[in-house]
């Protein structure tokens, strides 16, 4: 394993993929440094691939403030990583996560004598910096794979239907844990769970209930793609996966993103429009040629990043 180091805004908004595209504007060089991060780390396992990870384990990796803040910045900064195609997340220790640390989140629900008012948008402030954490996951242009394993409860749901794909070990267990501590979900999963899964029946079973739910069910429901034995294998086949997912061409791979999400929130007409519109340029790459002979020879293609080293954005 390479490590790149010990662990803004994702570029993409996160509203429509048009919205997206609009906004991955070139702001800075190609950011390859990455910053020595508190509750998470960042190492590079294949070429091309990073893996994040939660790095609080002594805590089962539950979201303090300094996590929300680290995991946004953090893909904010993958989101502009031009050598990196494709991510896993994974959970260090014995839980993927948690959930929220409550302990830390004690101010969120003690602030005597505050106006009503100014309390209040300071609340709204606070759940929308906490969306964007997880925003800038499903807004980050590179495919994200989530490997969970052991508890994947509360924010950690919210976490992994922001991902791209889901795999958990045999031994994971998820749960919308929200209304057991008293409040609705309000990061992601009320809005994100019912489009991945599909059974709008047991969704709301799932957040009314927030009962614990294991790796099969999950897998039946179609919030998984895949269990695998334990952890390692988890992680192993979330990175072998997204080693494939790096050596195909950026360009095919990241406008199959963006229509997948347009997809998912459009309709058919407007999808196909909007697929028309993309393709008129990206029909134009060079990089069909080299996929068409990789193809062809049976090799590795050899695609260039999305944009060069010295090009700066705007």
């Amino acid at each position: 394993m390479i490590a790149i180091s010990t662990t803004t805004r994702a570029a993409f908004s996160g509203r429509t993929s048009m919205a997206l595209l609009a906004g991955h504007r070139l702001m800075s060089t190609v950011v390859r440094d990455y910053p020595a991060y508190e509750t998470i780390s960042i190492s590079e396992p294949r070429e091309h691939v990073l893996q994040v990870q939660l790095e609080r384990p002594g805590k089962s990796n539950a979201f303090n403030k300094a996590m929300w803040r680290e995991v946004r910045e953090a893909f904010g900064k993958v989101a502009r990583d031009f050598e990196c195609r494709a991510v896993v997340v994974t959970g260090s220790g014995r839980n993927f996560t948690g959930g929220l640390d409550l302990a830390d989140a004690s101010e969120i629900f003690d602030m005597p004598g505050a106006d009503p008012a100014r309390r209040a948008l300071w609340l709204r402030e606070l759940i929308l910096r906490y969306q964007d954490s997880f925003s800038s996951i499903a807004a980050c242009p590179q495919p994200v794979i989530a490997a969970s394993h052991a508890a994947c409860v509360g924010a950690g749901v919210d976490l992994i239907t922001a991902c791209d794909i889901r795999l958990a070990s045999a031994d994971c267990y998820f749960s919308v844990k929200e209304v057991d501590i008293g409040l609705a979900a309000d990061v992601g999963t009320l809005q994100r769970l019912g489009k991945v899964v599909g059974n709008q029946s047991l969704v709301n079973e799932w957040c009314f209930t927030a009962r614990n739910f294991d790796a099969d069910e999950a897998l039946r429901a179609g919030l998984l793609s895949r269990v695998l034995p334990d952890r390692e294998a988890t992680v192993k086949a979330a990175v072998e996966m997204a080693a494939h997912i790096a050596s195909r061409s950026p360009v095919a791979v990241t406008g199959t993103k963006v229509n997948l999400q347009y997809s998912r929130d459009h309709t058919t007409s407007e999808s196909l429009e909007f697929i028309a519109h993309w393709n008129m340029s990206m029909l134009q790459t060079g990089d069909i040629e080299e996929a068409v002979k990789a193809t062809m020879t049976k090799k590795a293609g050899d695609f260039k990043p999305l944009a060069e080293p010295n090009v700066k954005r705007i």
